[in-house]
């Protein structure tokens, strides 16, 4: 069974990583590269201050921060654990046309910390953004956000850095984390900083 839904997931990962375009390498590493995103990072939780005062701002950046910590050093934890090597670095994936543009990245892949990233931040910083006005959806920022959050994955499978496998379970664990970080931000502002503003 383990190894069938291995081969289904190498077959996806062929599929996706074969949409490749040449014109299009430089927006994958443009995506791929978190560094960039740093200045996007600072100007969002900016906002968040800006929208929700420098208390309740401050219980969502600590979560944001918790949640990115937590995403990365537990998918860290996990790749070392399981072992499973990225798709680079897999003869078999390479022998059935993976493309692989350029870049050296360490050896194990499962699960992908960018994915986790990504939409743990996008997911905590949304809800973050509700805790002040729940009549406000926020909806543009929230379909941006998980926007980009897709792109930064889908990115790692282009560069031959992950599978999809490893996408879709980084994916679905960033997600849980940045739910229950927000949920404790959200616990926070009630417990002690809505009382105080009463």
């Amino acid at each position: 069974m383990l190894e069938r839904l291995i081969g289904i997931d190498q077959d996806i990962t062929l599929w996706l990583n074969g949409l490749h375009t040449a014109w299009l390498e430089p927006f994958w590493m443009f995506m791929s590269n978190i560094r960039i995103w740093f200045p996007a990072y600072g100007a969002i939780l900016a906002v968040v201050i800006w929208r929700l005062g420098w208390k309740k701002g401050l219980a969502v950046i600590l979560s944001c921060i918790l949640t990115v910590v937590l995403c990365d050093q537990i998918s860290s934890h996990v790749k070392e654990t399981v072992g499973r090597l990225r798709p680079l670095y897999t003869t078999w994936m390479l022998q059935n046309g993976l493309h692989w543009p350029l870049g050296r990245y360490d050896f194990y892949g499962f699960f992908s910390g960018h994915a986790s990233n990504s939409f743990g931040f996008a997911m905590c910083s949304y809800l973050g953004f509700r805790l002040n006005d729940r009549n406000h959806s926020y909806k543009a920022y929230g379909i941006c956000a998980f926007i980009w959050a897709g792109l930064m994955a889908f990115s790692r499978i282009m560069l031959a850095a992950h599978y999809f496998g490893d996408i879709l379970v980084g994916t679905f664990f960033g997600i849980a984390v940045g739910l229950l970080t927000a949920g404790l931000a959200r616990g926070v502002v009630r417990t002690w900083l809505e009382p105080a503003t009463t």
